[in-house]
């Protein structure tokens, strides 16, 4: 099992298949992660590497996150994060993870924070089918309805499905696609819904549930160790080979023709026998 890394989402493009298809991707960055502390079984009771991500200023850190940063050595980190990992996949402290670590066409898992919605009604939140529009029905067409039963037993089951606070919870997709790494510009195009807004921190992790691909560096896609790994860069906005899946043909021009003729046909026979009728 080796190490996640952390990202920071910055939105959404597409990129196109070779014969012109799009595909949807968020992109995520890989902001200058680097290893900022280890976890030994000896030392620690299990093995981890702890990882930090993006800038911080020294004047907005405490006193023990200084001196933490500085006995890595490593530049004060916006964000910092543990993943557990097997005794073979422990990395060095300072060493920066580059986007190689992933590879195009492997499944990973995404942990980040739902965007927030703010205080929202059972219709938005549960999706609730609300009250009738007619027939009585005054200023409460999106109300919740009862929410709880007689003099017996008298209250409201905890767990109830009501108004309140919606999103901003910490959530984790499974089985997204990698479908692009740029490891020149640090970026990951992962198609699949993406928790959180724009700028928000993410941790992703090679799936539980699919097998890590032959191709994947193990323990890690580190920056030096990147560089000597042969790859073939896909064009700009193309998706690359391994992400691309078989897919039925588009149709034809006569194809749509003879199926608009059909249509047409169809239609036509349809006129007539409502007409003799």
């Amino acid at each position: 099992m080796r190490t996640g890394v952390i990202a920071k989402k910055l939105g959404m493009t597409r990129l196109f298949q070779e014969d012109g298809r799009h595909v949807p991707v968020t992109v995520l960055s890989l902001d200058n992660v680097q290893v900022v502390a280890r976890r030994e079984t000896d030392r620690d009771g299990y093995t981890a590497v702890q990882l930090g991500a993006g800038a911080a200023k020294a004047k907005n850190l405490s006193k023990p996150q200084r001196g933490h940063f500085g006995k890595a050595e490593v530049e004060p980190k916006a964000r910092v994060a543990e993943f557990r990992v097997s005794e073979d996949a422990l990395l060095d402290v300072g060493a920066t993870i580059s986007a190689d670590h992933f590879v195009a066409g492997q499944m990973v898992d995404i942990q980040g924070v739902t965007q927030g919605k703010g205080f929202q009604g059972g219709m938005k939140r549960w999706g609730f089918g609300g009250l009738r529009a007619t027939h009585g029905v005054s200023v409460s067409h999106r109300s919740l309805g009862s929410t709880g039963q007689r003099q017996d037993p008298g209250r409201v089951f905890k767990n109830k499905k009501m108004a309140g606070h919606m999103g901003a919870k910490n959530r984790t997709q499974q089985n997204l696609e990698i479908v692009r790494t740029d490891a020149d510009r640090g970026l990951l195009f992962v198609k699949g819904s993406v928790p959180g807004h724009k700028g928000g921190w993410l941790l992703v992790k090679d799936s539980v549930k699919v097998a890590r691909p032959e191709g994947a560096p193990y323990p890690a896609g580190i920056r030096a160790i990147a560089q000597e790994i042969a790859s073939e860069e896909a064009p700009a906005g193309l998706v690359e080979e391994a992400a691309v899946h078989e897919m039925a043909p588009l149709p034809g021009a006569e194809e749509v023709a003879a199926g608009v003729a059909a249509s047409d046909a169809q239609a036509g026979s349809e006129n007539n026998e409502g007409q003799e009728g």
